[in-house]
């Protein structure tokens, strides 16, 4: 959990991922058309991903893929952030923490 946190705190912007995961390359490429600049970590790439896996549904993610937390806080998946994108609010949170400057 303390390596999950760091994770999360390190970057603006922090996609927890997989490559096989249909959403999670939605989710990646909404962000990078905005011009945002996410740290994306592949879970079925990296060490330990299994473990931050079993971290981020502890946190309540379910599924555990995609992920997104911005400046530090737990946005949650695919259905979340493209609610916030629907009803205007992802922007301004994105500015919030800095990730976007339009």
């Amino acid at each position: 959990m303390d390596k999950l946190q760091k994770m999360i705190s390190e970057k603006s912007v922090v996609i927890f991922s997989k490559n096989s995961c249909c959403m999670s390359h939605t989710i990646k490429t909404l962000f990078i058309d905005f011009g945002v600049n996410p740290t994306i970590y592949e879970l079925d790439e990296i060490n330990r991903g299994k473990e931050i896996e079993q971290a981020l549904a502890q946190l309540g993610c379910s599924p555990a893929v995609p992920v997104v937390f911005i400046g530090g806080q737990l946005v949650g998946g695919a259905n979340q952030v493209m609610s916030l994108h629907l009803n205007r609010s992802l922007v301004p949170m994105l500015k919030r923490a800095g990730a976007l400057w339009l």
